[in-house]
Protein backbone atom coordinates (compact mmCIF):
# COMPACT_ATOMS: atom_id res chain seq x y z
CA UNK A 1 0.00 0.00 0.00
CA UNK A 2 1.22 3.25 -0.80
CA UNK A 3 1.99 6.01 1.47
CA UNK A 4 0.18 9.21 -0.23
CA UNK A 5 1.95 12.85 -0.15
CA UNK A 6 1.96 14.53 3.05
CA UNK A 7 1.35 17.96 1.61
CA UNK A 8 -0.83 17.96 -1.08
CA UNK A 9 -2.14 21.25 -2.40
CA UNK A 10 -6.01 20.35 -3.28
CA UNK A 11 -8.52 19.98 -0.78
CA UNK A 12 -10.81 17.83 -2.96
CA UNK A 13 -10.15 13.82 -3.65
CA UNK A 14 -11.30 11.15 -6.17
CA UNK A 15 -10.20 7.73 -4.57
CA UNK A 16 -11.15 5.48 -7.75
CA UNK A 17 -10.94 1.48 -8.06
CA UNK A 18 -8.88 0.22 -10.89
CA UNK A 19 -9.94 -3.19 -12.44
CA UNK A 20 -13.47 -2.74 -14.20
CA UNK A 21 -13.33 1.25 -13.39
CA UNK A 22 -10.12 2.79 -14.92
CA UNK A 23 -8.79 -0.76 -16.51
CA UNK A 24 -11.74 -2.21 -18.90
CA UNK A 25 -12.36 -5.03 -20.61
CA UNK A 26 -12.12 -8.81 -19.60
CA UNK A 27 -8.54 -9.72 -20.98
CA UNK A 28 -7.32 -10.02 -17.08
CA UNK A 29 -10.30 -12.16 -15.84
CA UNK A 30 -10.09 -14.33 -19.01
CA UNK A 31 -6.54 -14.62 -18.39
CA UNK A 32 -6.86 -15.81 -14.86
CA UNK A 33 -9.76 -18.18 -15.83
CA UNK A 34 -7.38 -19.85 -18.40
CA UNK A 35 -4.53 -19.72 -15.75
CA UNK A 36 -7.10 -21.77 -13.24
CA UNK A 37 -7.95 -23.92 -16.14
CA UNK A 38 -4.64 -25.52 -16.30
CA UNK A 39 -4.77 -27.56 -13.57
CA UNK A 40 -8.12 -29.42 -15.43
CA UNK A 41 -7.87 -31.83 -18.35
CA UNK A 42 -8.14 -30.68 -21.86
CA UNK A 43 -11.74 -30.95 -22.26
CA UNK A 44 -12.87 -29.99 -19.32
CA UNK A 45 -10.64 -27.12 -18.98
CA UNK A 46 -12.45 -26.01 -22.39
CA UNK A 47 -16.06 -26.56 -20.62
CA UNK A 48 -14.91 -24.57 -17.96
CA UNK A 49 -13.69 -21.40 -20.29
CA UNK A 50 -16.47 -21.50 -22.33
CA UNK A 51 -18.68 -21.07 -19.54
CA UNK A 52 -16.91 -18.19 -18.28
CA UNK A 53 -17.11 -16.27 -21.38
CA UNK A 54 -20.87 -17.17 -21.82
CA UNK A 55 -21.05 -15.72 -18.27
CA UNK A 56 -19.33 -12.73 -19.12
CA UNK A 57 -21.48 -12.60 -22.46
CA UNK A 58 -24.67 -12.73 -20.37
CA UNK A 59 -23.18 -10.59 -17.17
CA UNK A 60 -20.35 -7.88 -18.29
CA UNK A 61 -19.64 -6.46 -14.94
CA UNK A 62 -19.48 -10.19 -13.56
CA UNK A 63 -22.68 -9.59 -11.86
CA UNK A 64 -24.28 -12.50 -12.74
CA UNK A 65 -27.68 -13.13 -11.71
CA UNK A 66 -28.79 -16.16 -9.72
CA UNK A 67 -25.21 -15.81 -8.27
CA UNK A 68 -23.25 -13.93 -5.74
CA UNK A 69 -20.09 -12.80 -7.94
CA UNK A 70 -19.33 -9.35 -6.82
CA UNK A 71 -17.25 -8.69 -10.43
CA UNK A 72 -15.54 -10.39 -13.32
CA UNK A 73 -12.86 -12.29 -10.88
CA UNK A 74 -15.20 -13.61 -8.54
CA UNK A 75 -17.10 -15.05 -11.06
CA UNK A 76 -14.11 -17.02 -11.99
CA UNK A 77 -13.58 -18.12 -8.29
CA UNK A 78 -16.99 -19.30 -8.23
CA UNK A 79 -16.91 -21.47 -11.39
CA UNK A 80 -14.09 -23.04 -11.01
CA UNK A 81 -15.18 -24.32 -7.85
CA UNK A 82 -17.65 -26.32 -9.74
CA UNK A 83 -14.48 -27.88 -11.52
CA UNK A 84 -12.92 -29.10 -8.34
CA UNK A 85 -9.96 -26.50 -8.79
CA UNK A 86 -8.95 -25.71 -4.68
CA UNK A 87 -8.28 -21.87 -3.27
CA UNK A 88 -4.74 -22.48 -3.13
CA UNK A 89 -4.60 -23.14 -6.77
CA UNK A 90 -6.90 -20.50 -7.52
CA UNK A 91 -4.55 -17.90 -5.88
CA UNK A 92 -2.10 -19.22 -7.13
CA UNK A 93 -3.23 -18.83 -10.83
CA UNK A 94 -4.54 -15.04 -9.84
CA UNK A 95 -0.89 -14.12 -9.37
CA UNK A 96 0.37 -15.88 -12.33
CA UNK A 97 -2.32 -14.19 -14.59
CA UNK A 98 -1.32 -10.97 -12.97
CA UNK A 99 2.15 -11.14 -14.70
CA UNK A 100 0.59 -11.32 -17.90
CA UNK A 101 -1.30 -7.50 -17.29
CA UNK A 102 -1.61 -4.96 -20.14
CA UNK A 103 0.30 -7.37 -22.88
CA UNK A 104 -1.70 -8.95 -25.65
CA UNK A 105 -2.47 -12.17 -23.31
CA UNK A 106 -4.51 -9.64 -20.79
CA UNK A 107 -5.68 -6.72 -22.58
CA UNK A 108 -7.00 -3.67 -21.11
CA UNK A 109 -8.47 -0.28 -22.27
CA UNK A 110 -9.37 3.21 -20.08
CA UNK A 111 -12.88 4.49 -20.58
CA UNK A 112 -13.30 6.73 -22.82
CA UNK A 113 -11.89 10.04 -22.52
CA UNK A 114 -9.91 9.35 -19.18
CA UNK A 115 -6.90 10.93 -19.27
CA UNK A 116 -8.46 14.30 -20.89
CA UNK A 117 -10.83 14.05 -17.76
CA UNK A 118 -7.95 13.38 -15.58
CA UNK A 119 -5.87 15.95 -16.44
CA UNK A 120 -8.43 18.46 -16.14
CA UNK A 121 -9.71 16.98 -13.01
CA UNK A 122 -5.81 17.52 -11.17
CA UNK A 123 -6.62 21.27 -10.84
CA UNK A 124 -9.24 20.72 -8.19
CA UNK A 125 -8.55 17.72 -6.66
CA UNK A 126 -6.48 15.24 -5.46
CA UNK A 127 -6.45 11.54 -7.92
CA UNK A 128 -6.01 8.86 -5.97
CA UNK A 129 -5.89 4.95 -7.48
CA UNK A 130 -6.83 2.04 -4.71
CA UNK A 131 -7.38 -1.23 -5.96
CA UNK A 132 -7.44 -4.72 -4.01
CA UNK A 133 -5.03 -5.88 -6.88
CA UNK A 134 -1.09 -7.05 -5.81
CA UNK A 135 1.49 -4.48 -7.00
CA UNK A 136 2.37 -6.64 -10.12
CA UNK A 137 2.54 -5.05 -13.71
CA UNK A 138 0.13 -2.06 -11.91
CA UNK A 139 2.78 0.66 -13.11
CA UNK A 140 2.73 -0.76 -16.44
CA UNK A 141 -0.95 -1.26 -16.96
CA UNK A 142 -0.96 2.66 -15.73
CA UNK A 143 1.23 3.52 -18.57
CA UNK A 144 -1.02 1.14 -21.12
CA UNK A 145 -4.06 3.08 -19.93
CA UNK A 146 -2.35 6.09 -20.83
CA UNK A 147 -2.74 7.53 -17.13
CA UNK A 148 0.86 7.79 -16.30
CA UNK A 149 1.50 10.74 -14.08
CA UNK A 150 -2.00 11.75 -13.30
CA UNK A 151 -2.26 9.62 -9.88
CA UNK A 152 -1.24 11.46 -6.93
CA UNK A 153 -1.30 8.15 -5.01
CA UNK A 154 -1.91 4.58 -6.06
CA UNK A 155 -2.62 1.69 -3.03
CA UNK A 156 -2.01 -1.79 -3.85
CA UNK A 157 -3.72 -4.82 -2.20
CA UNK A 158 -6.02 -2.62 -0.91
CA UNK A 159 -8.04 -5.48 0.93
CA UNK A 160 -11.56 -3.61 0.34
CA UNK A 161 -14.00 -3.36 1.53
CA UNK A 162 -12.55 -2.83 5.28
CA UNK A 163 -8.80 -2.07 3.96
CA UNK A 164 -10.28 1.09 2.15
CA UNK A 165 -10.55 2.58 5.54
CA UNK A 166 -7.00 3.28 5.73
CA UNK A 167 -7.14 5.02 2.21
CA UNK A 168 -10.09 6.98 3.32
CA UNK A 169 -8.38 8.11 6.59
CA UNK A 170 -5.53 9.10 4.50
CA UNK A 171 -7.79 11.69 2.85
CA UNK A 172 -11.08 12.02 3.83
CA UNK A 173 -8.94 14.65 6.71
CA UNK A 174 -7.74 16.79 3.74
CA UNK A 175 -11.05 18.25 2.15
CA UNK A 176 -14.54 16.66 0.64
CA UNK A 177 -14.09 13.36 -1.24
CA UNK A 178 -15.81 10.90 -4.10
CA UNK A 179 -15.10 7.49 -4.29
CA UNK A 180 -15.61 5.98 -7.74
CA UNK A 181 -16.02 2.27 -8.65
CA UNK A 182 -17.87 -0.83 -10.24
CA UNK A 183 -18.21 -2.57 -6.82
CA UNK A 184 -20.62 -1.33 -4.30
CA UNK A 185 -19.89 -3.36 -1.29
CA UNK A 186 -15.80 -2.87 -1.77
CA UNK A 187 -15.29 0.47 -3.71
CA UNK A 188 -18.02 2.78 -2.42
CA UNK A 189 -20.17 1.81 0.96
CA UNK A 190 -17.11 1.94 3.21
CA UNK A 191 -16.85 5.32 2.05
CA UNK A 192 -20.92 6.13 1.62
CA UNK A 193 -20.45 5.10 5.59
CA UNK A 194 -17.94 8.01 6.42
CA UNK A 195 -20.00 11.22 4.35
CA UNK A 196 -18.16 10.39 1.12
CA UNK A 197 -19.64 11.09 -1.98
CA UNK A 198 -19.91 7.84 -4.35
CA UNK A 199 -19.72 7.46 -7.97
CA UNK A 200 -21.26 3.50 -9.41
CA UNK A 201 -20.31 2.90 -12.66
CA UNK A 202 -21.29 -0.09 -14.64
CA UNK A 203 -22.85 -2.23 -12.07
CA UNK A 204 -27.00 -3.57 -11.86
CA UNK A 205 -26.69 -4.00 -8.00
CA UNK A 206 -30.36 -2.23 -7.53
CA UNK A 207 -29.99 -2.16 -3.72
CA UNK A 208 -26.95 -0.26 -4.01
CA UNK A 209 -27.51 3.69 -3.22
CA UNK A 210 -24.54 5.85 -4.60
CA UNK A 211 -24.79 9.60 -5.02
CA UNK A 212 -24.07 9.04 -8.75
CA UNK A 213 -24.95 6.04 -11.20
CA UNK A 214 -23.85 5.17 -14.98
CA UNK A 215 -23.62 2.75 -17.53
CA UNK A 216 -20.07 4.63 -18.07
CA UNK A 217 -17.29 6.38 -16.48
CA UNK A 218 -17.36 9.18 -19.14
CA UNK A 219 -21.05 9.70 -18.71
CA UNK A 220 -20.14 11.04 -15.09
CA UNK A 221 -17.52 13.46 -16.07
CA UNK A 222 -19.97 16.37 -16.27
CA UNK A 223 -21.21 15.73 -12.96
CA UNK A 224 -18.12 15.08 -11.29
CA UNK A 225 -16.48 18.57 -13.33
CA UNK A 226 -19.73 20.32 -11.44
CA UNK A 227 -18.74 18.91 -8.25
CA UNK A 228 -14.83 19.58 -8.70
CA UNK A 229 -15.69 23.70 -9.73
CA UNK A 230 -17.98 24.48 -6.80
CA UNK A 231 -17.68 25.54 -3.61
CA UNK A 232 -16.85 23.04 -0.93
CA UNK A 233 -19.62 24.78 1.01
CA UNK A 234 -22.26 24.14 -1.59
CA UNK A 235 -21.75 20.08 -1.24
CA UNK A 236 -24.14 18.60 1.13
CA UNK A 237 -23.25 15.03 2.48
CA UNK A 238 -26.15 14.40 4.01
CA UNK A 239 -27.37 13.89 0.40
CA UNK A 240 -25.35 11.02 -0.38
CA UNK A 241 -28.28 8.13 -0.43
CA UNK A 242 -29.99 10.18 -3.41
CA UNK A 243 -28.95 8.62 -6.55
CA UNK A 244 -28.63 11.17 -9.84
CA UNK A 245 -28.12 8.51 -12.67
CA UNK A 246 -26.23 9.90 -15.32
CA UNK A 247 -26.76 8.39 -19.52
CA UNK A 248 -26.20 9.02 -22.68
CA UNK A 249 -22.78 10.78 -24.52
CA UNK A 250 -21.84 13.72 -22.25
CA UNK A 251 -18.09 15.87 -22.71
CA UNK A 252 -17.13 18.51 -20.33
CA UNK A 253 -13.76 19.31 -22.57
Amino acid sequence: MTTPPLTPARERTIVFDFDGTVSLGHGPVRAYARAASAVLGSEEAATFLAAVDLALDHAPSGQLAGTEAIDGYDLVRLLSAEHGIDPATLSDAYLASRTRLATADSPITAPRGLPEFLRFARDYASIVLATNAPDIRVPEAIGELGLTGLFDAVYTSVGKPGGLDQVLDDWLPRGELLSVGDVWVNDLAPASARGALTALVGSPDTAATPTYRADHLHELYPVIAAWLESNPSDTDRTTTATTTTMKGPTSVL
